[in-house]
């Protein structure tokens, strides 16, 4: 692309429609090689931790948290009916 940035050439050198070229310099720029990678299809916590934006560190952390709460919500669960057997048990 060099400096000019002539978005219409590169489109037609590799048989691409202008706004993906747009977007990939766009890309490119914000994120830099890392942001031309595809990661579609990848899920968020598979995906290395330095690549993540913000955004997507903030929704991991957050379905991370979600997950914990589900499974503090099932042992909470479990103790209760325990301790609720063992209470008939004894009487």
């Amino acid at each position: 692309m060099e400096h000019n940035k002539n978005y219409s050439a590169a489109a037609k050198k590799y048989n691409v429609s202008y706004q993906q070229v747009y977007n990939w310099v766009k890309k490119y720029l914000s994120k830099g090689e890392s942001g031309l990678k595809d990661n579609r299809g990848k899920k968020i916590e598979n995906r290395n931790k330095s690549e993540l934006t913000d955004a997507e560190k903030t929704e991991l952390e957050l379905k991370q948290a979600r997950e914990r709460i589900r499974r503090l919500e099932a042992e909470n669960f479990m103790l209760k009916k325990l301790h609720e057997f063992q209470r008939r048990s004894i009487k």
